[in-house]
């Protein structure tokens, strides 16, 4: 008889989940509406997708509060969706190589996303 799993997700359950990552820091509004709009655009796609704008601005919360909460969320992805602008930013550099090293796809805001 098998355990039951205790709070793992398996590869097969992250595979319609995806996790918008790009820059934030030093950008108007946080970058959050071009967050917005790539969460928009690939829910309705069919994904459940975890972004970071959700969250929107935490008191007291600082660059690493927000960072550690993110890297709890990519986890539950199967894929990364890359807004423009990524390769700038220390966040999306680090969700990156996690999301490489778990095998998720790796998806960029200029490539088709499939259905």
């Amino acid at each position: 008889m098998s355990q039951p799993k205790q709070g793992v997700t398996l590869r097969h359950e992250r595979a319609n989940r995806i996790y918008v990552a790009g820059p934030m820091t030093g950008i108007v509004d946080f970058n959050f509406p071009a967050f917005n709009r790539a969460a928009e655009m690939l829910r309705s796609k069919g994904y459940i997708v975890e972004n970071p704008a959700d969250h929107g601005l935490v008191e007291g919360a600082e660059w690493a509060d927000y960072l550690a909460y993110d890297l709890t969320r990519i986890g539950l992805c199967g894929s990364i969706y890359l807004l423009p602008g990524w390769e700038q930013s220390k966040g999306a550099q680090l969700e990156v190589m996690i999301a490489q090293r778990l095998g998720m796809g790796v998806i960029y805001a200029d490539e088709e996303v499939a259905a």
